[in-house]
């Protein structure tokens, strides 16, 4: 009986370790949900008839990231979006009307393997400094102008820490999460923490944005709850928060109350 019990725990432990080098190993594909488009795709030319959307290419190391830019003759600033971890630049660049109404123009990269960006993410550094050099390759162009650093969903732990280091005009996070990890544990409480490679954790950079910061959320939203909002923005320096109504995780770009809330804040600086 002993020996059956001892033989049963042991499989059990085996496959219990499986899984969690199966976690470890594939962990990328549990994050992140890229969409690639075919080299000749028009993107530029389908995200704007008009011609103001322009397609360009930003070298990183071991890849080259694809970026749309919306560029407007006198805009009063830019605005630099890292959207969230599905789909790709087809996808996301939606608010085009919005941000020529604002007399902004709109900055927003892929991240690698989405779209027409080459290559693949490999871990959280690498992202971070893949944000910073898409940031440097437009914020120059911008000197003397306002610049705002908009994140959403996955974007929002990217966005926050790069906030932290150029000290934009101001920072929007839009469905922010405290960190990675805690909505790991709270989704797998059974994968040891030491386990993930991307912890992302916004927390640490919210209360060194010394801008104004806007923090957005959908009061419905399942995936990531809206007291992660209301958490960082008590640790935040200038924090305002916005929640949307009715709104759910994927639908905020659907209530009115979400683009009005930015419009607010884009007149305001």
């Amino acid at each position: 009986m002993l020996v059956g019990a001892a033989g049963t725990l042991a499989a059990a432990g085996a496959a219990y370790g499986a899984v969690l080098g199966a976690v470890s190993h594939f962990q990328e594909r549990l994050l992140f949900h890229p969409e690639p488009l075919p080299a000749d795709y028009p993107l530029a030319s389908r995200a704007s008839p008009a011609g103001d959307v322009h397609e360009e290419r930003i070298a990183v190391d071991g890849a080259v990231l694809d970026a749309l830019h919306l560029r407007l003759s006198a805009p009063k600033g830019i605005v630099f979006f890292l959207h969230g971890n599905a789909g790709n630049l087809s996808t996301w660049f939606v608010n085009a009307d919005f941000y020529r109404r604002a007399n902004f123009d709109l900055f927003m990269p892929d991240y690698r393997g989405y779209g027409r960006s080459t290559g693949r993410i490999q871990g959280e550094a690498q992202l971070r400094d893949d944000a910073a050099r898409a940031w440097a390759s437009v914020a120059p162009r911008y000197e003397g102008r306002r610049r705002v650093i908009v994140g959403r969903s996955l974007g929002t732990a990217l966005a926050a820490g790069l906030a932290a280091s150029v000290r934009p005009d101001l920072t929007v996070l839009v469905s922010p999460y405290w960190s990675i990890a805690e909505l790991a544990r709270r989704a797998y409480p059974w994968i040891p923490g030491g386990l993930l490679r991307y912890p992302l954790e916004t927390y640490r950079d919210v209360p060194r944005i010394d801008g104004p910061l806007l923090l957005i959320h959908g009061e419905r939203d399942t995936v990531i709850p809206p007291d992660h909002s209301l958490r960082l923005a008590r640790i935040a320096r200038r924090p305002e928060t916005a929640m949307i109504a009715g709104a759910g995780h994927g639908d905020l770009q659907d209530f009115g109350d979400y683009l009005e809330a930015i419009r607010r804040r884009l007149d305001a600086i």
